[in-house]
C-alpha cells in the first residue's frame, strides 16, 4: 500500500522560488533557519510538497477546513502553501538517523498520523489546487493560496 512520506526541501530551491514569488512562505532573514519539512504529492503531472507547520497554541482555536489539516496536536499542513518541487531538490530523511529523540519521535508519530488521513490530504490538495487553477484570485481560499501556474513555470526552468 502506498504511503505518503515525510520529505525535505534543499534550501536553495526556497531560496530561487522566495525570489520570484511573494506569497511563499520563507523566513528570508535567517533569524529561524528552520528545515523545510513536509510531504509530496503528485498533482496535474507535477509532484507537488505541502509544508509541515509546528503545532502552536493558536492552532487548537482554528477550525479545519480544505486548504488546512491538523496533524494531531503535533503539526499543521497548510495545503494553500504548497509548491511544485523538481526531482533532486527534495528528499526523504533517514527519520530513524535523528540524533534528537524528541524530534525523531515527533516525525515518526507525524508521519503515521499523516498516513492515516493520507486520503483527506491527497484530496483537498487536488480541491485546492482545482480551485485555485479555477478562480484565480477571486475568493477568498484563492487569494491565501499560492499560484500555481505560476510556480509550475518557475519549477521548469529552475536548474540546480
Amino acid at each position: 500500500m502506498f504511503r505518503l512520506r515525510i520529505y525535505e526541501v534543499k534550501t536553495e530551491y526556497v531560496d530561487y522560488l522566495s525570489q520570484n514569488h511573494d506569497h511563499l512562505y520563507y523566513d528570508k532573514a535567517g533569524k529561524n533557519k528552520r528545515k523545510y519539512i513536509g510531504i509530496v504529492m503528485e498533482i496535474n503531472g507535477y509532484k507537488y510538497f505541502a509544508p509541515l507547520s509546528s503545532f502552536k497554541d493558536k492552532h487548537k482555536r482554528i477550525k479545519e477546513g480544505v486548504d488546512f489539516i491538523k496533524i494531531k496536536d503535533y503539526a499543521v499542513i497548510n495545503i494553500n502553501n504548497m509548491i511544485p518541487v523538481p526531482d533532486g531538490v527534495f528528499y526523504s530523511p533517514d527519520i530513524n538517523a535523528e540524533k534528537d529523540l524528541h524530534y525523531r519521535y515527533l516525525l515518526q508519530a507525524e508521519s503515521r498520523e499523516i498516513n492515516r488521513q493520507k486520503n483527506r490530504i491527497l484530496k483537498n490538495a487536488q480541491i485546492v489546487y482545482t480551485h485555485k487553477k479555477k478562480y484565480g484570485k477571486s475568493t477568498l481560499l484563492a487569494k491565501r493560496t499560492n499560484d500555481f501556474e505560476k510556480l509550475e513555470k518557475l519549477c521548469k526552468k529552475y536548474k540546480s
